[in-house]
């Protein structure tokens, strides 16, 4: 089971609480709408839940964030100390999402040897980033990671298994394994059930794994001779991710070899899931500027690429929202290979130079309401087919950061497992 990224992990479940208060979203959602975030505050209130235990993004330059940062740490020691949560030892996890649109998203969930995982630029490890990784974004999460005794997952990464032989079979299967939860999650997230899987189980999945990392496979069913294989690459969480990867690399030189090698901050859990779920859209990742003068960046962006325009055309389109209306720029002759890594190539320049803040936000309907408010400036993005993903990532490397995301949202992992990582 060593022979691979994935394999199962000890994993901790809520014991006595409302598993509905105790699951909230991924803390990277709703950046730019606090309100979201105190909705579930209020809806928490004092029961037991995973909302005390993470720190949601839009609150990571608030002045107290050392303090809540240290009260994140204490309700992870209470809730050991208090038995809140239980091990299911060496295991693996199935999960059935039944999200709001009314599609069922399949998972795995275990955990990844960090040791196989490279967020670098030109990485060749088994699992790869698929967006560029921001390193500036790293250290204010390493801060949460660095002294925390658990740690829960949003972090989904993606196997290419058109033949659907690896995670979707047990689906027929749920009727032979122990079901562990099942509930409603709040705000819109549908329904989550999980499942524990068997001994015999485990190892059927971790061989059919074993056989999708196989290098001649790979280099036959990719035309991708001499090329390192890619086995498993991010589909959501690259950041919370690196942050372990990043913390692990810090933890390693106080260990010895027998140490790191059992660790069990070496390891992140994670879900797993199929590039090929039915359920799995890709959606594109839309941009809102603020604190800019929409027009001068507007200007500057057809001024930024030889004979870009207003209006369509050929080459790489962009929607822009302004002063409440819409319109296109068209820059011809791109050399990017998508129109994501067009625009956001000119947005590091120009907010470098020029100063402002950017968001990225899931949904057109959200990114028109920030877009509209004064001072700022929005681009919907068109949305790149899921099938170009892995062949993307082998033979040209990460696509620019945040060119898609699986999903709105209210779709996203929520947090319902967790791992001890001290």
């Amino acid at each position: 089971m060593n022979k691979i990224a994935f394999s199962p992990a000890d994993i901790l479940l809520p014991v006595d609480c409302g598993l509905t208060k105790w699951a909230v979203v991924a803390c990277d959602q709703y950046t730019s709408q606090p309100e979201y975030w105190e909705r579930v505050d209020q809806y928490v209130g004092d029961a037991p839940s995973t909302l005390r235990l993470i720190l949601p993004e839009s609150k990571l330059e608030d002045d107290n964030v050392e303090e809540e940062i240290a009260k994140i740490n204490e309700n992870m020691v209470k809730y050991l100390a208090e038995d809140r949560l239980r091990s299911l030892d060496n295991s693996l996890i199935y999960i059935e999402r039944k999200l709001e649109g009314g599609k069922t998203r399949f998972g795995l969930i275990g955990k990844l040897d960090l040791e196989q995982y490279d967020y670098s630029k030109g990485s060749g490890t088994p699992v790869r980033a698929t967006e560029g990784t921001v390193l500036e974004r790293i250290p204010p999460r390493m801060r949460v990671r660095r002294n925390a005794a658990i740690e829960l997952p949003h972090i989904m990464v993606l196997i290419d298994d058109p033949d659907k032989n690896i995670i979707e079979p047990l689906h027929e299967a749920t009727s032979k394994m122990s079901m562990v939860y099942k509930t409603t999650l709040m705000e819109r997230g549908g329904q989550i059930s999980g499942y524990l899987l068997d001994k015999e189980q485990t190892e059927e999945v971790i061989a059919k794994m074993s056989a999708l990392a196989d290098p001649e496979r790979f280099a036959k069913y990719y035309n991708a001779e001499g090329y390192p294989v890619l086995t498993f690459a991010m589909g959501d969480g690259n950041h919370s991710l690196a942050t372990a990867k990043a913390c692990w690399e810090e933890l390693k030189p106080t260990l010895s070899e027998a140490e790191r090698e059992t660790h069990p901050a070496r390891y992140a859990l994670i879900e797993l899931t199929n590039l090929h779920d039915d359920s799995l859209e890709f959606e594109a990742i839309h941009r809102v500027l603020f604190e800019v003068d929409g027009e001068k960046l507007l200007n500057d962006y057809i001024a930024a690429y030889p004979g870009a325009h207003l209006g369509e055309g050929e080459g790489h389109q962009v929607t822009y929202i302004l002063n409440g209306k819409k319109g296109v720029v068209t820059v011809p002759n791109p050399t990017a290979q998508l129109e994501v890594g067009t625009l956001q190539a000119f947005l590091d320049t120009y907010l470098k130079e020029n100063g402002g803040k950017i968001d990225y936000i899931h949904g057109e309907d959200v990114t028109e309401q920030l877009a509209s408010q004064p001072n700022s400036i929005g681009f919907i993005l068109p949305c790149m087919d899921k099938d170009q993903l892995f062949p993307t990532v082998i033979f040209d490397g990460a696509l620019p950061r945040k060119t898609f995301s699986m999903g709105e949202a209210h779709d996203k992992r929520f947090y319902l497992e967790s791992r001890k990582i001290k």
